[in-house]
């Protein structure tokens, strides 16, 4: 009785969708391993599904609003991540990264769970002073929670994540009722920054990214040719695909990072329009049903969450999507629940089982 009892905190709906995502993600991984003549990657991403619908389960069980009391708890989870994050800059790097703690045969990301915390911590300042964000000093201290660890993310270098965190704190702080005008000096002081990041803050290869984006011509450099095979991956699926196995982009190696930043692409080739629209149709259902839950609620702490985790997801989809599709510049954003990864993987699983707590205790 008591397991069944766990599984009636569990929102099907929404984990159905999500691990069909996720065993999509897994067909193109085998594929991609099966021409690799490797399954290494593929076995690791099993065990992280599963690991991820435990973590799913244990935070559905969990009652959200214990969090939601202890301010001073999720004060110091925050800091132990950005910890996690200054971290990474005394361990080696990974592929030209701080990115990752190795850890024997798997590799640790910090950020996918600082973002989560992220979005925790913005949901307690935010929903503690709701009365006072019409004073411009709140959203500014606000902003703070998200410009420190888009820094440290800034300089791994990560640009992508960076700009996610910054888009999650956006995206929370317009839902909170931000007046117009602050909105308008907030968007100045951006464009400021921004220009000083371009003149000075950004390495050549990710100004080359951008320019090659805003070109209308394919450039000779290494961004230029991942857009290329991905559009020639995207292009030679049709509307039916090529057919499970059958993708010769990454069988043959063409398509870069296939496993993770464009297997959209590599999904597209196999399994053609067809199978983009199921994906899309997925993803969509997903955001649908987390906004239909966190929007029952009365409580604001669990809209503003729900709100930063489907700015996360959405924001997340949008990019890694425009990326192989070549409408956004290369700027290295996984698939959510598709790309191979187990520290994404399981983040977001956290998050849902989150979601799954305010629909139990809301």
């Amino acid at each position: 009785m008591k397991i069944l009892s766990i599984f009636k905190n569990i929102d099907w709906w929404l984990t159905s969708a999500c691990f069909s995502l996720s065993a999509i993600g897994l067909l193109s991984i085998y594929s991609i391993s099966f021409h690799q003549n490797s399954f290494l990657q593929f076995y690791k991403q099993l065990i992280f599904l599963g690991l991820a619908f435990v973590a799913l389960i244990l935070f559905s069980l969990w009652d959200y609003r214990v969090l939601r009391s202890h301010g001073y708890f999720i004060l110091f989870t925050y800091l132990f991540l950005i910890l996690s994050l200054l971290g990474l800059f005394f361990v080696p790097k990974i592929r030209g990264i701080h990115g990752w703690y190795k850890l024997g045969p798997v590799s640790f990301d910090p950020v996918p769970f600082l973002s989560l915390g992220l979005i925790v911590v913005l949901a307690k300042y935010l929903s503690s002073r709701y009365i006072h964000l019409r004073q411009f000093h709140y959203i500014v201290f606000s902003g703070l929670y998200a410009l420190i660890p888009a820094f440290f993310v800034f300089l791994q270098p990560d640009l992508g994540s960076a700009l996610i965190l910054i888009l999650i704190w956006l995206g929370m702080i317009l839902v909170s009722g931000i007046k117009f005008s602050h909105l308008l000096i907030l968007f100045l002081i951006a464009f400021l920054i921004l220009g000083g990041i371009w003149m000075f803050g950004i390495k050549g290869y990710q100004k080359e990214r951008i320019t090659d984006f805003l070109s209308s011509s394919f450039g000779d450099n290494a961004s230029s040719w991942h857009l290329r095979q991905a559009e020639i991956a995207i292009g030679s699926g049709g509307v039916l695909g090529k057919g499970f196995l059958q993708g010769s982009q990454a069988r043959y190696g063409f398509l870069p990072e296939a496993k993770t930043d464009f297997i959209f692409s590599a999904i597209a080739e196999e399994f053609g329009l067809i199978g983009i629209f199921v994906l899309l149709s997925l993803f969509l259902f997903v955001v649908w049903r987390v906004g239909k839950i966190v929007f029952s609620s009365m409580n604001n702490f669990a809209r503003l969450f729900g709100v930063g985790l489907g700015v996360l997801l959405t924001a997340q989809i949008f990019v890694n999507i425009g990326m192989n599709l070549g409408l956004l510049p290369i700027i290295g954003i996984p698939l959510p629940f598709v790309s191979y990864g187990g520290s994404g993987l399981i983040a977001f699983y956290i998050g849902m089982g989150f979601i799954m707590s305010i629909k139990k205790h809301d």
